[in-house]
């Protein structure tokens, strides 16, 4: 159930095709297949230190995935951006956020991941 929101100033030629291939290296980089859902937003006013350039701000919400494999989620999602596009690897910032089962809805169900993993 990954869910990645990824805000950049990097236009991408095909969005569509981008987020797919976004989406599939989440689910590599997370070990999760299925669910993941993936957000792109192009945002011109981006900055990154103090510039214009090519950087971006990706927020990863999982559950349950402990904060020891942040680092190698990290590795893998900055890698992967920055070969699709084009950002250098100290142009951006990841936020992984663990809400908690309690605090997730599944559209779905119509109820929360806590309830499903009771």
């Amino acid at each position: 159930m990954p869910i990645l929101e990824l805000t950049t100033n990097v236009k991408v030629a095909d969005p569509k095709a981008f987020s797919l291939a976004l989406n599939k290296a989440a689910a590599a980089a997370l070990g999760m297949d299925g669910y993941v859902t993936v957000s792109y937003t192009y945002n011109e006013t981006v900055t990154f230190a103090g510039t214009h350039g090519p950087a971006f701000l990706l927020r990863v919400t999982t559950l349950g995935n402990g904060t020891e494999k942040n680092e190698t989620f990290s590795k893998a999602l900055f890698g992967h951006l920055e070969a699709a596009l084009g950002v250098p690897a100290d142009r951006g910032y990841i936020i992984f956020n663990d809400p908690g089962k309690i605090n997730l809805g599944f559209v779905y169900k119509g109820t929360t991941f806590a309830t499903i993993f009771k």
